[in-house]
This record gives structure tokens, C-alpha cells and sequence, in this order.
């Protein structure tokens, strides 16, 4: 079930590495130790992991500057996952970038389709970004939105599947 070339003693190595983040206490400073580890990126120090996070694969996730990104994150980054500056990622957020074929007799193989979140948007709590999927710089997805298609920049979407619900100003402050 694994896409080529696909290196499984990386994966074996990361998930020890996520185990070992997730079964302790670490300073910031630790963590982003840590996820570098996994992820092969050198993470700025203004990045914020909040513990548990999760990832299925590690290297393919690029985590930008002044991320925050909450606790029970899962990023299915096969893929591959972009986090452009200054993005917020609420709590039991989904980041999705594989999916299995339609086909029955193909439905084992993956489809890997990578995610983009752009400068500044902001992730609800237990929002799904699925594979394939671009949200816009200052984009908001609601909690709990299952999001299927690009989101525009300066847009608020909501629901299942969600849906554009408002475009905001520049520099808007009530939202």
C-alpha cells in the first residue's frame, strides 16, 4: 500500500521519533528539535508545536515562520504539505495529502496530491484539508469543515463540504 519509492526505514525512524515526542515533556525548544528531525527542515524558532502531534511520513511536510500548530494535529504528508508563514492550525486538525483509487482492483495504491496552506490563513479546530487542496493567504477555515476544493485568499469557508460563507476586507478585524 505504500507509493514508490517510498523509503520505509525513514518511515520506521520517524514514527520513532513522533513516539518519542509524544511520550514526554519537551520544551519548545525540543520539540522543534524533534519535528526538524522528522521532517529534514530546520525549524525556525518562532514556530509552535503543541504536543500531540502527528505525522504518517515527515518528509515531505515545510513548515514556514510564526506557525502555530496546535495539539492532535495529524499531517498526511506523503504527498507532500506546504505551511506558508504565520498559518494557525487549531487543535485536531486534519492535513491530508494521499488517497486510495476509486478503482476496487486498484484501491490499494495511492493517489498522492499535495496540500497547500498559504501566508496567514487559519485553520479551525478539527477542520480536514483533503489531497490537492490550496488555502488562499488569510483564508479561515471553520471548525469542523471538511474542505474539498481550493479556498480563495481572504475567504471564510464552513460545512461539509465547506463552502465559501464570507470574503473579508483587507486588514478586517471583526470577523
Amino acid at each position: 500500500m505504500q507509493a514508490k519509492g517510498v523509503n520505509e526505514r525513514l518511515i520506521a525512524q520517524n514514527q520513532r521519533l513522533i513516539q518519542h515526542l509524544n511520550s514526554g515533556q519537551h520544551t519548545q525548544s525540543e520539540v522543534r528539535q524533534l519535528v526538524s528531525e522528522i521532517t529534514g527542515q530546520e525549524l525556525d524558532e518562532s514556530v509552535e508545536i503543541r504536543l500531540p502531534f502527528y505525522s504518517d511520513y515527515g518528509r515531505n511536510l515545510k513548515i514556514g515562520k510564526q506557525v502555530y500548530i496546535n495539539s492532535n494535529v495529524m499531517m498526511v504528508d506523503l504527498g507532500g504539505i506546504t505551511i506558508e508563514d504565520q498559518v494557525l492550525i487549531g487543535p485536531g486538525a486534519y492535513l491530508v495529502s494521499v488517497n486510495h483509487q476509486l478503482a476496487a482492483d486498484k484501491r490499494h495504491d495511492l493517489d498522492l496530491n499535495p496540500v497547500h496552506i498559504g501566508k496567514n490563513a487559519w485553520l479551525g479546530a478539527r477542520s480536514v484539508i483533503l489531497p490537492g487542496v490550496h488555502v488562499g493567504e488569510n483564508a479561515i477555515v471553520g471548525a469542523g469543515a471538511v474542505v474539498t476544493k481550493n479556498v480563495p485568499a481572504n475567504t471564510i469557508v464552513a460545512g461539509v463540504p465547506a463552502k465559501i460563507i464570507r470574503t473579508l476586507a483587507s486588514n478586517e478585524e471583526d470577523v
